[in-house]
């Protein structure tokens, strides 16, 4: 399907080539998600290389644990693309691939001579992915976008958080992970057209816009009632009981979506006058009368122990977990069963969640130093040596990072 250079084996996007030319979270958690199941990633970083490699403690090797996280299985090279030779070096390192991922501010490639319109006539069929804060145009195109203020334009701020609190942060870096997840689904679909068309394609991708899409069912119902979100903390703003509850000992949270789920906690709790309460008897009454609904059950369930009443929970059909710190998360049984923890030696991560039944995803190598695959990518790639020659003297080709002096 893509290069010709699969081997079995070696995941299901072996033989895909990518150039990488993103920093930060989104392009990374894009191109890692590619690299993991068999795509060989080329990571192209600026002289000052990616500057998540800063953003610590903690550190491995020099390198913050933020870096770590979404830039295994990828080759580092570093290029000094604002240096005529160093384009000439991305050029040549886009021969024959079939993907290139950038989140380069728009106008930035078109004002270095290699922009969209350049590189779909000289590469025909690469499919060319860029990310972007706001998109090229529009009121707020070109301008540089970040998560926290994504989810504050979107709407997200408002549906987190509290009476109490106020509106809140969502506290992982949703937008930028939603981004790179939508990218990558956008990159396998050009590819698979790709198949008929004999033609790469160019995609753009937003923060701004994969915001906006994953406002789900918040933006449905706005839609559909006209009126405005309100703070419910960890509650549904649909479905109740939907929320984090005391115990006698830990929190836990409930998910119950129907009614023969709230009959059944009500039994195992030792309520069952609850699911005959006329307030509670369907999804649309207890969504009214939530309040008095958590009261009644936080009274009941100020007898139980949560860390036994959840498993007998689950057991039953009803969803329900306890409220973990990541600690016991990433230890638990379960998370060991389903192999979502990485070890390479002293790197630990997160593990790709796709599961093939075939071409199981390979760790080839873990996160990169800066320009420690320069050579392999020179010598993989059949640079000239004059082209090389040239990116050499110019000091396009750095070797060691180049920090960032202090306006």
């Amino acid at each position: 399907m893509f290069s010709g250079r699969q081997r079995p084996g070696s995941g299901m996007l072996s033989g895909l080539k990518v150039v990488d030319l993103t920093r930060v979270l989104g392009g990374p958690f894009c191109t890692q998600i590619l690299g993991d199941h068999g795509a060989d990633v080329i990571k192209v970083e600026p002289p000052q290389g990616d500057e998540t490699r800063d953003w610590g403690p903690p550190f491995l090797g020099g390198d913050a644990s933020y870096f770590l996280g979404v830039n295994r299985n990828k080759r580092s090279i570093g290029i000094d693309l604002t240096k005529a030779a160093g384009r000439e070096l991305l050029l040549a390192l886009l021969e024959g691939a079939d993907v290139l991922v950038e989140n380069l501010k728009p106008g930035t490639l078109e004002g270095w001579g290699i922009g969209r319109a350049y590189l779909a006539e000289r590469f025909p069929r690469l499919v060319h992915c860029s990310i972007t804060g706001f998109g090229p145009d529009g009121p707020l195109g070109g301008r540089r976008g970040y998560d926290a203020v994504v989810q504050g334009l979107v709407g997200m701020f408002s549906v987190n958080g509290s009476p109490e609190s106020g509106p809140v942060r969502i506290g992982i870096p949703l937008v930028d992970i939603g981004t790179g997840l939508y990218a990558a689904i956008a990159i396998l679909m050009a590819l698979i057209e790709r198949q008929s068309s004999g033609r790469g394609q160019h995609l753009d991708v937003s923060l701004f816009d994969c915001g906006h899409a994953m406002m789900h069912p918040h933006a449905a119902n706005f839609f559909l009632s006209g009126k405005e979100p309100e703070l419910t903390g960890s509650a549904h703003p649909n479905i109740s009981p939907y929320d984090a509850f005391r115990t006698g000992t830990v929190p836990l949270f409930l998910a119950v979506g129907n009614e023969r789920a709230f009959q059944r906690l009500c039994e195992i709790i030792g309520a069952p006058e609850l699911a005959e309460d006329p307030r509670f008897a369907s999804n649309a009454a207890r969504v009214v009368n939530r309040a008095a609904l958590k009261e009644a059950l936080e009274r009941v369930l100020a007898g139980h122990d949560g860390g036994e009443l959840w498993q007998r929970l689950i057991d039953a059909g009803v969803p329900a977990g306890p409220i973990f710190g990541l600690r016991a998360a990433t230890t638990h049984p379960h998370t060991a069963h389903r192999r979502m923890i990485l070890e390479i030696g002293d790197y630990r991560a997160m593990a790709t969640p796709i599961k093939p039944e075939r071409s199981e995803p390979v760790v080839r190598c873990g996160p990169p130093r800066f320009a420690e695959h320069t050579e392999e990518v020179l010598g993989t790639e059949r640079i000239s040596p004059e082209l090389r020659r040239r990116a050499e003297e110019s000091g396009a080709l750095p070797r060691s990072r180049r920090r960032q002096m202090p306006k």
